[in-house]
């Protein structure tokens, strides 16, 4: 078994050229200002199809997550860290947290996307933890 690599189809080629670049971006509506992911051809909120992509901030926090312990084949080396993360913009997207230890991880803590080659062709969002700050 290999890897699934996405095929983006015209209305997702621009997010999956940003990550090329090292940037997450997000379409806006240009008339109620939603932020929309994952790519769609018009807003879930309005229906407007006026969109644009914006580079986003990069940063978010978990809002959930599961260790997953037996991968699926040697393709997926367990353990791995798959999350949910509440984007800054406000969109929630799945995405893997990388560089942690899982017992290091939990809801609430604040992330930061990084960028990881998938294939020749994709490159993926994933997050990292930030250093907690202490009052």
């Amino acid at each position: 078994m290999t890897r699934p690599t996405p095929i983006p189809t015209p209305t997702e080629q621009p997010f999956y050229d940003g990550c090329q670049r090292g940037e997450l971006v997000l379409q806006h509506c240009n008339h109620c200002q939603h932020v929309v992911f994952y790519p769609r051809t018009h807003c879930d909120a309005c229906q407007s199809d006026s969109l644009a992509w914006r580079v986003a901030s990069g940063e978010g926090v978990i809002a959930t997550y599961t260790v997953v312990r037996r991968g699926v084949s040697a393709d997926f080396p367990a353990p791995y860290i798959i999350a949910l993360i509440d984007l800054a913009e406000g969109p929630r997207m799945m995405t893997q947290i990388i560089d942690a230890e899982p017992e290091a991880v939990s809801s609430g803590l604040s992330v930061r996307v990084d960028f990881e080659s998938w294939s020749d062709n994709i490159t993926l969002p994933v997050f990292r933890l930030l250093p907690v700050q202490v009052p």
